[in-house]
């Protein structure tokens, strides 16, 4: 074995080793060993005192606990978790609400290493870049940590910087939650999803995390969707003083909404915010397809004249235009009752069976969620629940939701509490009523419907010219005999792997017959000859064997039940 992948073994062992200490402290010891994990810290077995959180662990509940796991096992399972309270899908509900107040505050690091880092990223330039930088911290989180600084030019910015060995610890903790994923896959076939698909799609989404290129690239590119809006903005970003490692942006001199009592502003103010922040959402998810995912009162400054910047946007999502008309059919579906029309959305917008769609059960639930919407107009229709309703009913018959309409759901339902907190009478949804009419509009209106007839006839007028070429290649392969059949037929490795096993126990089966029939023939024939000699003795060590083989195949068969 290469020494840096002797160095990567032992870091991981160490990792899980610390890992399963943790669990343990919070009441977890029981699954440890019942998992037998408890290879990795034998000291888990040992009867120790409880301590404070031991304590603790016994009058609070698992989600509790669990929440405590994640904030103490450091920054990519506080992310983990985070990313679980957006998917009740995955977890139980309640689980999923305790993981939303998972909080990754942090200790400052301090200054002399942040200076480190400065000086590894942009060297022999720091000083041509920023003139000052602030050495108190304006917030430290698990991820990154933000710094005042002022540019060579006079501008006032924030520097993000991704936290020293951060990465490395990221790297060490993906290939172990990897590896823990595909070993409950292995043993847990029932859970409804791919653990192996979960952790893919947390380590997609924690690449962006710690790579902050990803999150100046998306705030630029909402930046310059709204550059010509007077009440949205984004923060301008400092391409020339950010990295992969650090991300630099212009500071944005205002007050975070979380900051902000509702009760001190007037009535307008209020209303003003909810409707310019419902506005900067929408548009974002139905006429520019890319959002910010995560639009909560932290992540919102107010300015003078009630004009707000959206920060932080690392958490995006994308739909594309295909997505957006699936949804405007999911909402027309509801509202008409169309059964038929939303099972044809679950097909094109999911992985499920199109055979399940067509069971009493599946449609007889799907027409109970309708019934909740059906005497609701688009004025006060209620999306983020109608989607939660939608997809969760799909999740019951294990139908996964795609990832993107999760981050839809997330951002809707933020957006909304932001409006709850600030003017609870507020309409979310007749405010946006005119963008769905006109978007509505747009995609059944005459041009629209010529578009798509035109897009259509290009189809068919491509097929029709390359048809001739086709048929000659078809003919040559009939004249030659040279045609390929690929079949794929699901669950073959499983009827593989029966037919393996069934191989084995007739041909060890075989084996023993034939050792019990010759020994009693070879003891037979001794006792004939009427002299005992060495042919008995060669038939009683036979029916030996044949007892132990038989024996050692029965105990190893009871091993292997136990086992799965």
């Amino acid at each position: 074995m290469k020494i840096p992948h002797l160095q990567q073994t032992l870091r991981g062992t160490r990792r899980l080793a610390e890992i399963l200490r943790v669990l343990s402290k919070f009441g977890f010891r029981e699954i440890i060993i019942e998992l037998g994990l408890d290879t990795w810290l034998p000291s888990i077995k040992k009867e120790e005192k409880p301590g404070v959180a031991a304590q603790e662990a016994t009058t609070l509940s698992r989600p509790v606990r669990l929440r405590m796991v994640l904030e103490e096992l450091g920054p990519t399972f506080i992310k983990l978790g985070q990313l679980l309270s957006t998917r009740p899908d995955l977890v139980p509900p309640e689980w999923a609400e305790e993981f939303k107040q998972l909080q990754d505050n942090c200790p400052q690091v301090p200054y002399p290493e942040i200076q480190k880092v400065l000086t590894a990223e942009f060297p022999g330039r720091l000083t041509l870049l920023f003139s000052s930088i602030e050495e108190k911290a304006l917030a430290a989180a698990s991820m990154a940590q933000i710094h005042r600084a002022r540019r060579v030019d006079g501008s006032e910015v924030v520097i993000k910087i991704l936290r020293p060995g951060n990465r490395q610890l990221i790297e060490e903790d993906m290939a172990l939650l990897e590896g823990m994923a595909q070993f409950v896959e292995h043993y847990f076939s029932n859970l409804g999803y791919s653990p192996v698909a979960v952790a893919k799609e947390f380590a997609r989404e924690l690449s962006k995390e710690v790579n902050l290129i990803h999150e100046g690239q998306s705030t630029e590119r909402l930046r310059r969707y709204f550059q010509d809006d007077p009440n949205i903005s984004f923060p301008k970003v400092h391409w020339e003083a950010s990295t992969r490692n650090i991300l630099t942006l212009e500071e944005i001199h205002g007050r975070l909404l979380s900051t902000v009592n509702p009760e001190l502003l007037e009535a307008d103010t209020c209303r003003a915010i909810v409707a310019i922040g419902t506005d900067a959402i929408f548009k974002q998810c139905l006429h520019f397809g890319f959002f910010h995912a995560d639009p909560h009162p932290g992540n919102i400054f107010l300015l003078p004249g009630n004009k707000l910047c959206f920060i932080d946007c690392g958490m995006t999502g994308q739909l594309d235009k295909k997505t957006t008309d699936q949804l405007i059919d999911l909402i027309a579906g509801v509202m008409k009752g169309d059964i038929d029309r939303l099972c044809r959305v679950a097909i094109e917008l999911t992985d499920i069976d199109p055979l399940l769609t067509d069971r009493r059960d599946f449609r007889a639930d799907l027409q109970q969620v309708t019934t909740h919407f059906q005497e609701s107009d688009l004025r006060h229709l209620d999306i983020a629940r109608l989607l939660s309703d939608f997809f969760g009913m799909l999740q019951r018959y294990q139908v996964h939701c795609p990832s993107d309409l999760i981050f839809l759901i997330k951002a809707l339902t933020t957006i909304e509490g932001v409006a709850e907190q600030f003017d609870p009478e507020f309409d979310v949804l007749a405010h946006v009523e005119p963008q769905i009419r006109e978007i509505v509009t747009k995609r059944y209106g005459f041009a629209a419907i010529r578009q798509r007839m035109e897009k259509s006839m290009a189809g068919y007028l491509d097929l029709l010219e390359n048809m001739p070429q086709e048929i000659q290649r078809f003919l040559d392969q009939f004249r030659h005999s040279q045609f390929t059949l690929n079949l794929e037929i699901k669950r073959l490795d499983h009827l593989a792997e029966k037919m393996d096993s069934s191989s084995r126990l007739m041909g060890i089966s075989m084996i023993i017959a034939a050792l019990i029939v010759g020994s009693s023939i070879l003891i037979l024939a001794d006792r004939i000859s009427g002299a005992p000699g060495i042919l008995g003795t060669l038939g009683i060590i036979g029916l030996i064997m044949a007892g132990i083989y038989s024996a050692g195949f029965v105990a190893s068969f009871l091993w292997l039940k136990k086992r799965k």
